[in-house]
């Protein structure tokens, strides 16, 4: 996959859980995983590389958390727009 894309699950019409995929290789598979703050952890390769990032409280991460992560992994920050599925429930 060479472009990132957020996947969010809905019950009852409001976010449970999101999912941030990061550019990665075709099959590439979570390593581990390391917390990042209330409601945000990252999933790493084996070889380090980041390649999501899972949002478990969508209700209360905001746009400057996610950009925070993304600035200290060195990837480039999300545009409003691109949380937008996020907030619009």
């Amino acid at each position: 996959m060479k472009t990132r894309y957020l996947e969010v699950t809905f019950r009852k019409g409001k976010p449970l859980a999101a999912y941030l995929y990061l550019p990665r290789e075709p099959g590439a598979k979570s390593a581990r995983t390391e917390l990042m703050g209330s409601g945000l952890l990252v999933d790493y390769q084996a070889d380090g590389r980041p390649i999501g990032l899972e949002i478990t409280a969508p209700d209360k991460v905001t746009l400057d958390q996610i950009n925070s992560i993304l600035k200290r992994l060195n990837l480039p920050l999300l545009d409003p727009q691109e949380l937008a599925p996020l907030q619009a429930a």
